[in-house]
């Protein structure tokens, strides 16, 4: 007789992508920070996380960096009143912008992506 635990018959093992469902949810991601912000990257992390090292890899360091933007904007929230507050959210809004289309290009190609200016919260 074995002392361990019953499997539990409901719980589901997560099946690994396909290296293209990898490529197309890495760069969803993506795409979708510009639009929605951090949300797209916290729910692929937590949900495709564990799907693949390259959707993981992908979805961690886009969460970093939109949770970096988002500290950056609410910086430049704060300062408002003065000039350099506007110009903040103003540079927060472009990098968001065109350095999601750079991670998204790469992530379609199937290369890793490194943004730059990135607090790294989730390893």
């Amino acid at each position: 007789m074995t002392d361990q635990p019953p499997a539990n018959p409901y719980a589901a093992a997560p099946q690994p992508m396909s290296p293209a469902d990898e490529k197309l949810w890495a760069t969803l991601v993506h795409v979708g920070g510009i639009f929605f912000g951090f949300v797209p990257a916290l729910i692929g992390f937590l949900v495709l996380g564990n799907r693949g090292p390259f959707v993981r890899g992908h979805t961690a360091t886009a969460l970093n960096f939109q949770l970096t933007m988002v500290i950056a904007a609410a910086i430049g929230a704060i300062t408002a009143w003065l000039i350099v507050g506007i110009l903040i959210i103003i540079a927060v809004s472009v990098l968001i912008i065109v350095l999601s289309i750079i991670a998204a290009i790469a992530a379609n190609r199937g290369e890793a992506y490194l943004y730059p200016l990135t607090i790294p919260f989730i390893k």
